[in-house]
């Protein structure tokens, strides 16, 4: 189950805790780790008298030590404050003593005690917890002010940048949901560039990627439309004429065969183009090799005859042919290419394969620059202000097998290079 819970609140709460641990730490966990080293400070306060209390009871002073003499004898002298500062007989103190200097537990109450031979005189110093408890108190005297007033301004430093935090985050939501609105302005202004800064900008970037890509494909549905209406066109405009007797079904028919032709031709790149998106979502693999430059070859042979002046070149300078992918793909790359360089090639088409680069040159017109930045978008304006998706699914289908595909203008003609 989700909590509903606004960001202020969760910091609150985050507050709260650091002040709960905050006060077990200093006022209770402290002052009991630190009871040892206490109680070593007053083992020393007690041993230091020892060494100037000497057996006259006239020079043992009153104070918050009390002193017991005893001698060989086994009489005992106390000095006049045991009673205040102890509260208890000498019997019974002389019955805890054990040892040169420790503590002992009467009625709830703890006392520390340290012991010095002179002679045949036992000099023992007494002392209560009174200085412990003393310590405690002024502990939690003095941190407790020092807690709150800290928690205090850390409250409000965090409350501030709480604040900003949310405003930022609103800011992003309402970018988010006017990620479609072209009439919303982003006013806000980030004072710092942090990541709530890279995620703004992030948006920014995503809303202009989206509506460069909604006009991209507002622009390719147009061009489809166009360049599918066309043989269409052509095919109604043939039929209506057989139908009024201006064309004869033979020569019609002819016209129409070729538009058909031309429609499936482009039919089938659209569903190779879609499928080959299909197979990079899906993450389809191949580990299948073809040896292209055998069907380079057999390519080359299919495209001669459309333009017998056209002079080819197939230079092998690598036994390395084999190339990753299935045959159909690189059958679809080569004649993709190949369909593009017999339009546009004036008298030579070069083909190599060297150190794993595939070279296609033709010295046909250069591209323009815009032309060039684009030419593997489908359907966006090529040379002549053709349009097409051959170039697209050449450079889809090397991407999926894990080759690149570059194009240069060269002195005379173009160059494209798979590698």
């Amino acid at each position: 189950m989700i909590m509903n819970k606004n960001l202020r609140t969760q910091l609150l709460t985050i507050l709260v805790g650091i002040f709960t641990i905050l006060f077990i730490t200093l006022t209770i966990l402290l002052p009991s780790v630190l009871v040892p080293v206490y109680e070593k400070t007053i083992y020393q306060y007690l041993k230091l008298p020892l060494t100037l209390v000497d057996n006259d009871t006239g020079s043992i002073k009153t104070s918050r030590i009390a002193y017991l003499y005893v001698t060989s004898d086994d009489v005992v002298i106390t000095s006049s404050n045991m009673s205040e500062t102890i509260g208890l007989s000498t019997k019974q103190v002389l019955g805890y003593i054990d040892k040169d200097y420790g503590k002992f537990k009467h009625d709830g109450r703890v006392y520390y005690y340290n012991t010095s031979y002179d002679n045949s005189v036992k000099k023992i110093s007494i002392t209560d917890d009174s200085y412990i408890r003393q310590i405690k108190s002024d502990i939690m005297n003095t941190i407790f002010p020092i807690l709150l007033l800290t928690l205090l301004l850390i409250s409000i430093i965090i409350f501030w940048w709480s604040d900003r935090l949310v405003r930022k985050i609103g800011h992003l939501k309402t970018k988010i949901i006017n990620m479609d609105n072209d009439n919303y302005k982003d006013n806000y202004v980030f004072h710092t560039n942090d990541e709530l800064k890279v995620v703004s900008d992030a948006i920014d970037n995503m809303k202009i990627a989206l509506k460069q890509q909604e006009e991209y494909k507002n622009q390719m549905y147009q061009n489809i439309s166009h360049d599918f209406k066309t043989p269409l066109t052509v095919i109604e405009s043939y039929i209506e004429a057989i139908d009024d007797g201006i064309e004869t079904p033979e020569d019609s028919l002819k016209i129409i065969k070729e538009q058909t032709k031309k429609l499936e031709l482009k039919v089938h790149s659209l569903l190779y183009l879609n499928k080959l998106n299909y197979i990079k979502d899906s993450k389809i693999t191949s580990d299948e090799k073809t040896d292209v430059a055998k069907l380079i070859n057999t390519s080359v042979k299919k495209f001669k005859h459309q333009c017998a002046g056209i002079k080819w070149e197939i230079n092998v300078e690598s036994s390395k042919n084999m190339f990753n992918g299935t045959e159909d793909m690189w059958e679809a790359i080569v004649d993709n290419l190949l369909s593009n360089f017999v339009r546009y090639a004036d008298k030579v088409i070069i083909i190599s394969i060297k150190n794993g680069k595939i070279t296609f040159y033709n010295d046909g017109p250069n591209f323009d620059k815009d032309i060039l930045h684009n030419i593997f978008t489908p359907y966006k304006k090529g040379i002549n202000g053709q349009f097409g998706m051959g170039l697209s699914i050449v450079k889809k289908t090397l991407s999926l097998m894990g080759y690149e595909i570059s194009a240069k203008n060269e002195r005379k003609g173009v160059t494209f290079m798979i590698k």
